[in-house]
């Protein structure tokens, strides 16, 4: 049996729809060692130049895994470290444990997570603060990458406490 790769995070877009967006989080996902986990329906073919030029060279290195809907995920993966990032979220980001394996869920640019998700998962759903006047979101790729450094910085400042005499 082959050895399982360790991963840091495990990304998860529902929906996505713009394959610039998935292809950057791709590329964060193999710089970071996250696996990325892509929910149908996605709006562009895999194939998609698009997809391809944002995540340039580093697409065929990326733990890359996708389902045909949120119940087909569910159970092959059967997360028990699951958080949900959404501009609905009443509780911030720098809250959410970001524990090493969790899956960290993310909506589709345009609509977000699933209504359903909003009540379903309540207890574990964050944001990411925006205080500008005209706020309304970020692009993904951007919230993906500010969750994923947050849960970068806790593990280096833990490493560092660790250390101390």
């Amino acid at each position: 049996m082959p050895e399982l790769k360790k991963t840091l995070f495990n990304i998860v877009l529902v929906n996505p729809e713009i394959p610039q967006n998935t292809g950057n989080i791709g590329r964060l996902c193999v710089s970071t060692e996250c696996a990325l986990h892509l929910i149908k329906p996605v709006g562009f073919s895999l194939d998609d130049k698009y997809l391809k030029r944002a995540g340039l060279d580093y697409w065929p290195h990326l733990d890359l895994h996708v389902y045909e809907n949120w119940q087909d995920f569910m159970g092959r993966q059967k997360p028990e470290k699951i958080y949900f990032l959404s501009t609905k979220g009443t509780k911030n980001h720098w809250d959410c444990p970001l524990e090493d394996s969790s899956y960290i869920v993310f909506g589709n640019e345009s609509s977000g997570l699933p209504h359903a998700f909003y009540k379903k998962y309540l207890n574990e759903l964050y944001t990411i603060p925006m205080s500008g006047e005209h706020f309304r979101s970020l692009n993904i790729a951007n919230a993906v990458a500010v969750t994923i450094y947050e849960g970068l910085r806790r593990r280096h400042n833990n490493s560092l406490e660790n250390t101390k005499p």
